[in-house]
């Protein structure tokens, strides 16, 4: 008479173990790194309003297509005031040609004090748009990853 084999072999039981565990070798660093850029999102969205401000100040002061931007500092011309600490974001600052710096709190989830810079130029005549805003290499959210 022949028996019916019930449950799982050994190996069988092994080959599944091993199978999660490479899984889990690599999805818990993937998830990490997805969590650290999607609360430096935050940072990001946050000079959202300065970069409006700024494309406000040029279009006020009537600044030349293609020329340099000017005046266009935190708190002037349409420009919001210099954030301070709220959330992921430690600061906002705006300099009087435009470049706003955003840096995300240390001792928030994301761990590291990372910067993201911004830079705007005033598009040629005829563009579609006024300003291209270019994310500089400088920014340590680059060499962190997480933007």
């Amino acid at each position: 008479m022949n028996k019916v084999q019930k449950g799982f072999t050994l190996i069988e039981l092994m080959i599944v173990i091993a199978i999660i565990g490479i899984l889990a070798a690599i999805a818990i660093p993937q998830y990490t790194s997805y969590t650290k850029k999607s609360r430096f999102a935050e940072v990001i969205t946050a000079t959202t309003p300065y970069k409006n401000g700024v494309e406000v100040c040029a279009t006020q002061q009537g600044l030349t297509m293609g020329g340099a931007i000017t005046g266009c500092g935190s708190g002037n011309n349409g420009v919001p005031t210099n954030a301070t600490s709220s959330g992921q974001v430690s600061s906002v600052t705006v300099t009087d040609a435009g470049l706003i710096t955003a840096t995300s709190n240390a001792a928030s989830a994301i761990g590291i004090s990372a910067t993201y810079i911004l830079s705007p130029a005033l598009n040629a005549a005829g563009s579609p748009t006024l300003i291209t805003w270019t994310k500089l290499s400088s920014s340590t959210c680059v060499s962190n990853n997480l933007c």
